[in-house]
């Protein structure tokens, strides 16, 4: 008896659009759109009519503001939601802000008309239409929610480093990480699959609810405690020396695991210029990207850190990295930042003996 197709439902005021992820969704063997709806308001009834498994949505429609529909559908039947999403500015930080309401990730929406590179695009939506089908849905942050408690850094050398990587699910995993942490934290290093247009907008949002500062990350310049650097979209971030001080390095290689920025290009360069100065973490994300470089930060020396399943929205580069056995630890999203730092403060110590 063969498996249930993955049943979703394809949100979005434009009939092109909608006919176009039908036709990608419907292509696919396992998968097919039960329903389409121009607006929200259709979409709530088609919602409970066809019990759909993942929902599609476009962010700017009518009658209801896409992110307006998301923060109710998540508080009353939380469910996975792709959105899709204009690659412009106001369209990166309204992503963004639907990332935060919940939503499991997001596509570009598509150039119609033209059809190269449709294959690609197709199979993008194909297996971010899967990780959604397998994820766990989650209750979004709310505006009330306590801050979460400040975390105080120990006196070290500014040739600590924290390197992360990330995926689906990423950003607020990221953030998770990040928001806790004192503003003299040692630096941090970030890639996390974004494609170009959308990391600076993510580093800015970072900003402004961390203490660090958090930018994207610039070729050539000084890696300095206090700070996070985010991977631009479409550039791997690797870690490099320059004299007695740590520098960014960026370059527009090719895809590694089929993702530009590569978690492993990061992890490998951190392995190589900081062995056991550097403290690797992965968290959640489909693939294996990072799952060798994390090993390759532990045979240097580093410490290092996978996110667990359970507090995962996908449990794909933290069960790779962890069956290959690149993970010292395992631990929950709200463990990592106070491991982070007391792993810093041991470091410290043990140069100080």
């Amino acid at each position: 008896m063969s498996a249930a197709k993955i049943k979703v439902l394809c949100v979005d005021d434009s009939a092109l659009i909608r006919d176009l992820l039908t036709e990608i969704i419907n292509s696919q063997p396992d998968m097919e759109v039960v329903a389409v709806a121009p607006d929200p308001i259709v979409a709530r009834d088609l919602i409970k009519q066809h019990h759909p498994d993942v929902l599609t949505l476009d962010v700017e429609m009518p009658r209801m503001d896409g992110l307006d529909f998301l923060e109710r559908l998540m508080r009353l039947r939380p469910m996975p939601v792709l959105m899709v999403s204009s690659l412009t500015q106001s369209g990166s930080e309204i992503t963004l802000r639907a990332l935060e309401l919940g939503a499991l990730d997001f596509v570009a929406k598509p150039s119609l008309g033209i059809r190269n590179g449709m294959l690609d695009y197709a199979n993008e939506i194909a297996e971010k239409l899967r990780a959604a089908a397998r994820s766990r849905p989650r209750q979004a942050r709310h505006k009330n929610t306590p801050a979460p408690a400040q975390l105080k850094a120990p006196l070290v050398s500014s040739e600590k480093l924290i390197i992360i990587g990330a995926s689906t699910g990423g950003t607020e995993a990221i953030r998770a990480v990040l928001e806790p942490l004192p503003a003299n934290s040692p630096a941090i290093l970030i890639t996390q699959h974004m494609p170009g247009g959308f990391t600076r907008s993510f580093a800015e949002r970072l900003n402004r609810l961390c203490r660090m500062t958090v930018k994207e990350a610039a070729d050539g310049e000084r890696v300095l405690p206090g700070h996070a650097y985010i991977a631009p979209g479409d550039h791997h971030l690797k870690l490099a020396r320059s004299g007695a001080n740590y520098v960014v390095r960026l370059d527009d290689g090719p895809p590694v695991n089929r993702h530009r920025p590569s978690v492993d290009v990061l992890f490998n360069s951190a392995a190589q210029h900081a062995g056991r100065n550097a403290i690797g973490v992965i968290l959640t994300g489909m693939g294996k990207d990072g799952a060798v470089g994390l090993m390759e930060m532990r045979q240097a020396g580093a410490p290092t850190i996978a996110q667990d399943e359970a507090s995962c929205v996908v449990f794909g580069m933290p069960r790779e990295a962890i069956a290959l056995g690149g993970a010292v630890e395992v631990s929950g999203l709200d463990e990592i930042p106070a491991r982070l730092m007391a792993l810093v403060a041991a470091s410290g110590r043990a140069q100080r003996v």
